[in-house]
């Protein structure tokens, strides 16, 4: 596998999953070494100069004015020991690898003042698997230093870590993997916790994975467009072109394309229920947000966003607010509610599907009739999943209390937004899978009915994976089958 090799700048949210979730190795350019060389020298020397600098001759928040007596490498080792607040389940080990990554990355670009072999040890960390137990609360988006904690202390040989799939004492992990603890310098500490790696490396995860399931969205919907017989004519180029709003075009191109076929079919309605003839607005604005907080997320991946932040060319070391990620909160609560939007429509759509024959369909979608249910019991299940997703949705980056005597006023709370944001995937995908269940039966039920290639293929995909209902059986079954493959790779389409 080829390894990711580090500039400074151009780190994308691909190049976060090949790091967290293919375990590809990382390295940096020389041209990086040396910037975090000149960014340590320019720290000590303004620190030389008597300047107070922020965390490292200083105490952090409101402990501001309170000067470092003694060792300030010293220090150091105290002020890990005093954020490691986290508490809560673990993160994912591909989780941990994503901000481990994250950071690494931020680091490329400079400004930390990160002694060049602390920042080494990282890299080797990573690549050599030595994974910290991070504990999953205890960042309220003013930078994830409590968070954070968990990789410094690993780093110097303290807390747990895993390795090979197992739990251990982090000094016998960095042992197992020939690795040595690392001694800190002055504001070392700071520079590997001070900073939004965790919101930065979730969200490139939540991301891929929000890519993935609008795909497959796309495809569900035009399987129930086939199975409904939908009138096409939503998808006309110059229609979007009339309203050219929120990728609307591109929406419609992919549906257009999916449905693509020697001889268009006639239309059999004049226009059909809004979760249907508004898919390309819907969809849409759910592709504009994903560009949105791609864009965010990138931001943060390549920037220099420490505090205090050294600006190496001017010889200066300047407090900031950098480490504020509330563009990047602000992108994923938008995310989120579009989608909710694309999820609603969604289940709207499997109701059409399995609700009476107003459609041409037999009832319920059940081939025996009579009190069969057929699908109409997972219209219950479908209204649970959206009714979760629709709690998750509700804006959380407003809520948060004045903190460390009012010196940290205002916060986001980026990473609930992107943990909320990701749980809503997990459950959007299970509706996808529903409404591809409901198309793909509805079309075994229409006669005569011919689909598309592409459309082929999506229902030969479902079929692969859950048999035609041909008499009641228990579909939340075949529903967590169909789902796992979405979920997992093993989907074709």
């Amino acid at each position: 596998m080829t390894p990711l090799v580090l500039t400074g700048a151009g780190v994308s949210i691909e190049d976060v999953v090949a790091a967290a979730r293919n375990a590809c190795k990382v390295e940096v350019t020389p041209s990086v070494l040396e910037k975090l060389t000149k960014a340590r020298q320019v720290l000590d020397a303004a620190a030389a100069g008597g300047q107070q600098i922020y965390g490292l001759n200083t105490g952090l928040g409101a402990n501001l004015v309170t000067a470092v007596e003694g060792d300030a490498s010293a220090f150091q080792r105290q002020l890990l020991d005093g954020r490691g607040a986290a508490v809560g389940e673990a993160l994912p080990i591909q989780t941990v690898r994503a901000v481990m990554f994250a950071r690494i990355a931020m680091l490329s670009a400079g400004g930390s003042g990160l002694s060049p072999h602390v920042f080494t040890a990282l890299v080797e960390a990573l690549n050599a698997g030595v994974h910290p137990v991070m504990p999953s609360l205890g960042s309220i988006g003013a930078g994830d230093l409590v968070m954070m904690t968990a990789i410094a202390h690993t780093l110097i040989g303290e807390g747990d870590a895993d390795y090979q799939s197992r739990r251990m004492p982090s000094a016998k992990a960095l042992m197992m993997a020939r690795l040595a603890p690392v001694s800190l310098a002055p504001k070392d500490g700071l520079s590997l916790i001070n900073a939004s790696a965790v919101s930065a490396g979730a969200g490139a995860l939540a991301l891929v994975d929000v890519l993935s399931a609008m795909e497959q969205q796309q495809q569900a919907g035009a399987l129930t467009m086939e199975a409904l017989g939908a009138n096409r004519t939503i998808l006309d180029p110059r229609l979007h072109v009339a309203r050219p709003a929120a990728c609307q075009a591109l929406a419609a191109k992919t549906l257009r394309e999916l449905l693509a076929r020697d001889h268009e079919p006639a239309p059999t309605t004049i226009q059909d229920p809004l979760s249907i003839r508004c898919m390309p607005s819907i969809h849409g604005a759910l592709i504009q947000a994903i560009d949105h907080a791609r864009l965010a997320v990138e931001i943060e991946l390549n920037a220099a966003a420490d505090n205090p932040l050294v600006l190496a060319e001017d010889a200066l070391v300047l407090s900031t607010g950098n480490f504020h990620t509330s563009s990047l909160a602000l992108a994923f609560e938008t995310l989120g509610l579009a989608i909710a939007q694309c999820a609603a429509a969604c289940a709207a759509r499997f109701i059409q599907l399995t609700g009476s024959s107003r459609h041409g369909l037999p009832k319920y979608l059940s081939p025996i009739g009579g009190a069969s249910a057929g699908f109409v019991p997972l219209q219950k299940t479908v209204t649970a999943i959206l009714a979760a997703i629709r709690q998750k949705a509700n804006p959380a980056m407003l809520d948060f209390l004045p903190v460390s005597e009012g010196v940290e006023d205002h916060a986001t709370q980026t990473p609930l937004t992107i943990a909320k944001c990701g749980e809503m995937i997990v459950l959007w995908r299970r509706l996808i899978a529903l409404e591809l269940m409901a198309a793909a039966q509805a079309t075994d039920l229409r006669e005569g009915l011919v689909l598309a290639p592409a459309t082929g293929v999506i229902h030969a995909a479902v079929r692969s994976h859950v048999a035609t209902l041909k008499e009641d059986r228990p579909l939340g079954t075949s529903a967590n089958t169909l789902y796992a493959a979405l979920a997992d790779g093993t989907w074709r389409a």
